[in-house]
């Protein structure tokens, strides 16, 4: 039998986004998906029963979590070949994106069952959205490895990878986390922190990780919540910055301040002053 055909025949599994906080961006076809489906896999049952109970939606829910995912999965596909369809949720957010569900959705992709996303909110992109880095290329890298030699060599190469980086942290990790990220990659290595995000005490930080680290330690309440971490990639050396451009600014460099040297090579070659000083510094960074 072709993928076609079983498809034709089974229920469809769809991917449901709750909200991160905020009950309100919950979407119109969420809600509607959530009161029509045979049955809602939830990553905590309990939890997903307020969401219901809140819309006053009544779904049969079912739990599905990191547990016992891989023994429900076939289950699953038994109830959607049975003509069921079926919603899957985590917690809040986006399914899948660090949360319970690959197991199942592999499974039925691989059976040939329709599988369907819900879109919604996703508190990776939710908070570099606001973070003011780069959003032209980004990766989103999961949750910071458990060990600190570990995490030391995930943040650098997070930052080598010259594109933006965001990351979970739990709220009992965080500190330690950012003693390895200073350590790894220096204590004015720039960092975006974010928590809370849709909710009452939502809160971005933006600056120097030294800085950050002295900002939860003055109100450990800042610590807990809901963390993503966002680290800028690594400046990649300007294409532009000829040799003669370099070797003026190492002769104008034993007069003057670097900034102000890079500022006279740049008007000399037709450079941009910032890029080329950035250039400078992060090739020296790098030596």
């Amino acid at each position: 039998m072709t993928n076609a055909e079983i498809s034709d025949k089974i229920g469809t599994l769809y991917i449901v986004a709750t909200p991160i906080g905020n009950l309100e961006d919950i979407s119109e076809r969420a809600l509607k998906v959530l009161a029509d489906v045979d049955l809602v896999a939830a990553e905590d049952t309990r939890h997903t029963g307020k969401l219901l109970s809140h819309f006053s939606i009544k779904a049969k829910t079912f739990a599905l979590h990191d547990h016992n995912e891989k023994q429900k999965a076939q289950q699953v596909l038994d109830w959607l070949e049975q003509g069921m369809d079926i919603a899957l949720v985590s917690d809040a957010g986006t399914p899948l994106i660090s949360d319970p569900g690959y197991a199942v959705v592999n499974l039925c992709r691989e059976a040939g069952a329709q599988v369907t996303p819900v879109p919604g909110a996703c508190a990776a992109i939710a908070a570099v959205s606001c973070s003011g880095l780069p959003t032209d290329r980004f990766q989103f890298v999961g949750f910071t490895p458990a060990k600190s030699q570990a995490r030391q060599s995930f943040f650098k190469e997070a930052h080598d990878s010259g594109i933006t980086s965001i990351m979970y942290e739990s709220t009992h990790r965080i500190m330690a986390s950012l003693a390895d990220l200073q350590t790894a990659l220096g204590e004015q290595q720039q960092v975006v922190f974010a928590k809370e995000l849709t909710k009452t005490y939502e809160t971005f930080f933006s600056g120097p990780v030294c800085e950050l680290i002295a900002f939860l330690e003055n109100e450990p309440e800042r610590q807990r919540g809901e963390l993503v971490l966002m680290l800028p990639g690594k400046t990649q050396v300007s294409s532009e910055m000829s040799p003669e451009a370099k070797q003026l600014i190492g002769l104008l460099e034993g007069e003057m301040p670097l900034k102000k040297a890079c500022g006279i090579a740049a008007e000399y070659f037709g450079l941009k002053k910032n890029a080329l000083y950035k250039a400078i510094i992060a090739e020296r960074e790098g030596e």
